[in-house]
């Protein structure tokens, strides 16, 4: 491994402050359960997330775990909003953060749906976040309502990241195979699986064998049991669809870049994983 400092894209980040689901409250319920997630997926320090309750707190975060840029996920749940303009407001001027858009499709009828698809794009967010599983009617990734938004985002040439993972309120929505379903209908769509649809690993896997545009960012959960099979499948054909992301507030980013740089992914393969691909789907320069 190159003794350099490398460059990293963080896939998948939210600064504390965000929502109290993030931990933005001392002694809150949200609180309490970004504590016990952070001792879920091995955080050494569960209370690090209190040092993001301010904006510079955020990027002295990022900047002291040797991230390059940071991904600011934006979502549109029942549970979890935090909404398109105010992702913007976040990134603006700020080198160091890339916003990603968010729409509820369940709320608007198709034409709203697109209409908000664009607006995503013309605010200049580098993609857009579905979580079809957490929506107040769970929706599977192939649903014919996310056609819509998916069709826009593949004109848009926004790729889309895909909520997946063990915490989707029910697994059968947690389904590799109909991830699958929607890479093959919309075959000029970026798809990034955030959380990597762990623990379902080997079948997501197989999907992205399967279709190029399948790009899978298993986070915290590479550092988890079964984990194992992404890393070699990032050191033979997904190097070139296997990202980074620390999950912060959920787990520390600095813990988090060297947990993942002792993982065992080859030299050649590192670089790619840990920010080309993600520089390549966002448009980031």
């Amino acid at each position: 491994m190159s003794t350099s400092a490398p460059r990293i894209i963080d896939i998948r980040s939210r600064p504390a402050f965000l929502h109290d689901f993030y931990g933005a409250t001392p002694g809150s319920a949200g609180h309490a359960t970004a504590r016990w997630l952070n001792r879920r997926v091995g955080s050494k320090e569960e209370l690090h997330f209190e040092r993001s309750y301010t904006l510079d707190g955020y990027i002295a975060e990022i900047r002291s775990a040797g991230i390059t840029a940071a991904t600011v996920i934006g979502r549109d749940t029942p549970g979890v909003a935090t909404r398109n303009h105010e992702v913007v407001e976040l990134v603006q001027g700020q080198r160091e953060l890339i916003g990603i858009g968010s729409v509820d499709v369940l709320k608007h009828d198709a034409a709203d749906v697109v209409a908000e698809v664009e607006r995503v794009a013309a605010l200049g967010l580098a993609g857009l976040n579905l979580e079809p599983g957490f929506g107040a009617v769970p929706l599977a990734f192939d649903a014919p309502s996310l056609w819509p938004a998916y069709e826009a985002a593949q004109r848009l040439k926004l790729p889309v990241f895909l909520m997946s993972g063990p915490t989707t309120p029910d697994l059968a929505f947690n389904d590799p195979a109909a991830i699958g379903r929607v890479a093959r209908r919309f075959p000029d769509l970026q798809l990034i699986v955030s959380h990597g649809a762990w623990p379902r690993v080997a079948e997501v896997i197989g999907v992205a064998f399967r279709y190029a545009n399948v790009h899978l960012a298993p986070d915290m959960y590479v550092f988890l049991a079964g984990s194992r099979d992404y890393i070699e499948a990032a050191n033979s054909f997904l190097a070139d669809q296997f990202l980074f992301g620390s999950s912060f507030p959920f787990r520390p980013m600095k813990q988090s870049v060297d947990d993942f740089l002792a993982l065992g992914i080859h030299d050649d393969a590192l670089p790619k994983v840990l920010f080309e691909n993600a520089a390549r789907l966002l448009c980031w320069r």
